[in-house]
C-alpha cells in the first residue's frame, strides 16, 4: 500500500538535497559552484529514474505516478536544471554566489513534482508550499537591492492569500464530499446531485492555483516580482513552476473535478481571455524588458488556459504541447537577457539591445528567433504551440475564445517585433557588452536549435503528449 518505489525519483532528490545541504554548510571555503554542479547531477539522476518509473498509486492513495506526471515532471526537471545553469556566472558576478540558491532550487524542484504526482489534496497542498516556500525566498535573494526585497515580500504576502484560498476551498469540498482524495472524489462527484458548496470549494480551489499561473484576474504579482527578482530567479519563475502549476491545475479538474466541467469550463473561458487580452495590451508600454516578460507570461498562459477550456483531449493535448514549447522559447529569451551585461553592469532596459544586430551578431540572432516565435509566426516552434490550442477552441465550438486569441497574438506581436527592430535598426551605445559566458552560449544556441528546427520533428512531442493526455483522462 506504500509503495515507496513508485516514489523513487522524489525520495533520492529529496535525501540528494539534505547531502548537498550538508556539503554546502560543512567546508569554510565559498561552495556554490560545487553545489551547483552537484545539484544539477542531483536534478539529472531524478530526470533519469523519472523515465524509467513505473505506473500506479502509492501511499494510501496520496501520490500517483502516470505518463501525464513523467511528461510534466521532465519539462519540470529540464527547466530547473538549465535555470540553474542560467546563474551560474550571474550569481558570481552580482555576489549572490552562495550555496543556499542552488539548494532552495532544488527543495522548489521536489515541491514540483509532488505536485504533479499528487493524488490527494493534502499531498497536494505539501508539495505546493514546499514550492512556495522556497520561491519566497529566492525571488528576495538580492538581500541588499531593495527591489528584489520587495518582490520576495510582494510575492510572501499574496501567495499566503492564495495558499489561504486555496485551504478553505479544499476544507469546503473535504465538508461537503466527504473526502480529499482525487479517486474517491471523483466517485462523490459523479453524480447529477452535487451540492452547492462543492461548486463553491471548486471556486476556491481554482482561484489559489490561477494565483501560481499568474492568470487574470490574479496575476497581479507578477510584474513586480518579475522585475525586482535577481534575472535567473526570474528565468526560473517563468518555466519550471508554470508547467507544474498548469498540470496541476489539468490534474485538478480533469481528474477528481473532471463530471463538473460545466462549472469550472466557464471560470478558466475567463480568466483565458483575460490574460491574453491583459498580456496583449499591458506590455505594449512597458521599458524595462523583464517586466515586459511578465506580461509577455500572463498571455502565454492565457493561450494555455485555452486548451483546457475545451475540456477534451485535444485541447489537453495543445496544452502540454504549448508548455514544452513555451518553456524552451523562455529559456533561450532569458539566457540573452542574462547575457546583457556592460561593464559588470546587468541591462534590463528594451534600448539596451540597441544596435546587437552589429555589436553580437549570434545572440542578436537567436533573440530575434525566440521572439518570432513568441509571436507565433511560421514555420518557427511557438507558431505550432498556438496552432494546436487554436485549432481546439475551433473544433470545440470556442469561437469567440479563439478570435480573441488571435487578435491578441497580433496586438502582442508588436511588442516582441519592436525588440528585433532595436535590435537590428537602432544606434548601437558606446561599449561592447562584456564577453558572455559558454554557459549561455550553449543554453541560448540548444534552445535556439530547437524553437528553428522543430517543424522537422513536432511527432516526438505530439505524441509523447499524447501519450500524458490518455493516461490522465483514461
Amino acid at each position: 500500500m506504500l509503495n515507496w518505489t513508485l516514489a523513487l525519483p522524489e525520495i533520492v532528490l529529496g535525501v540528494s538535497g539534505l547531502f548537498i545541504l550538508l556539503g554546502g554548510v560543512i567546508p569554510k571555503k565559498e561552495s556554490f559552484f560545487p553545489v551547483s554542479m552537484a545539484v544539477i547531477g542531483a536534478l539529472i539522476l531524478a530526470a533519469v529514474l523519472v523515465l524509467g518509473q513505473g505506473e500506479g498509486t502509492a501511499f494510501l492513495g496520496q501520490y500517483v505516478a502516470d505518463n501525464f506526471s513523467r511528461f510534466a515532471k521532465v519539462l519540470i526537471l529540464l527547466g530547473a536544471a538549465l535555470g540553474l545553469l542560467l546563474a551560474l556566472d550571474f550569481n558570481e558576478k552580482a555576489g549572490l554566489g552562495r550555496f543556499e540558491y542552488p539548494v532552495l532550487m532544488l527543495f522548489a524542484t521536489l515541491g514540483m513534482m509532488v505536485m504533479v504526482s499528487a493524488n490527494d489534496l493534502m499531498s497536494l497542498y505539501i508539495g505546493l508550499e514546499l514550492l512556495s516556500l522556497s520561491l519566497y525566498v529566492i525571488a528576495a535573494f538580492d538581500r541588499d537591492n531593495p527591489r528584489s526585497a520587495e518582490a520576495g515580500l510582494k510575492y510572501f504576502v499574496l501567495g499566503a492569500l492564495a495558499s489561504g484560498l486555496l485551504l478553505y476551498g479544499a476544507s469546503l469540498v473535504y465538508g461537503f464530499a466527504g473526502t480529499t482524495n482525487f479517486d474517491r472524489l471523483a466517485d462523490a462527484l459523479s453524480g447529477d446531485d452535487v451540492g452547492t458548496g462543492v461548486v463553491v470549494g471548486l471556486v476556491f480551489v481554482l482561484a489559489g492555483l490561477a494565483f501560481k499561473v499568474s492568470a487574470v484576474p490574479f496575476h497581479m504579482w507578477t510584474p513586480d516580482v518579475y522585475e525586482g527578482a535577481p534575472t535567473p530567479v526570474t528565468a526560473f519563475f517563468a518555466t519550471a513552476p508554470k508547467v507544474a502549476a498548469i498540470a496541476l491545475l489539468m490534474h485538478v479538474l480533469i481528474g477528481p473535478f473532471g463530471d463538473l466541467s460545466a462549472q469550472w469550463m466557464q471560470v478558466i473561458w475567463v480568466c483565458s481571455a483575460g490574460s491574453m487580452i491583459l498580456g496583449a495590451f499591458a506590455a505594449i508600454g512597458q521599458r524595462n524588458i523583464k517586466r515586459l516578460m511578465a506580461y509577455s507570461s500572463i498571455g502565454h498562459v492565457g493561450y494555455a488556459l485555452m486548451g483546457l477550456a475545451v475540456a477534451n483531449d485535444t485541447g489537453y493535448r495543445g496544452v502540454l504541447v504549448y508548455m514544452a514549447i513555451y518553456v524552451v522559447m523562455n529559456l533561450g529569451t532569458f539566457a540573452v537577457l542574462i547575457a546583457m551585461r556592460r561593464r559588470g553592469r546587468a541591462l534590463e532596459q528594451v534600448e539596451d539591445l540597441a544596435g546587437l544586430g552589429k555589436t553580437d551578431p549570434a545572440m542578436a540572432l537567436w533573440m530575434a528567433v525566440f521572439m518570432f516565435s513568441m509571436a507565433g509566426i511560421p514555420p518557427l516552434a511557438g507558431f505550432f504551440g498556438k496552432l494546436y490550442v487554436f485549432l481546439a477552441a475551433v473544433q470545440g465550438g470556442f469561437w469567440t475564445l479563439a478570435v480573441i486569441g488571435i487578435v491578441t497574438s497580433v496586438i502582442a506581436s508588436y511588442y516582441y517585433l519592436r525588440i528585433v527592430k532595436v535590435m537590428y535598426f537602432d544606434a548601437a551605445p558606446d561599449g561592447a557588452l562584456d564577453a558572455r559566458p559558454a554557459s549561455l552560449t550553449v543554453v541560448m544556441a540548444s534552445t535556439g536549435l530547437l524553437t528553428l528546427l522543430f517543424f522537422l520533428f513536432p511527432a516526438a512531442l505530439i505524441g509523447a503528449a499524447q501519450v500524458a493526455v490518455a493516461s490522465l483522462a483514461g
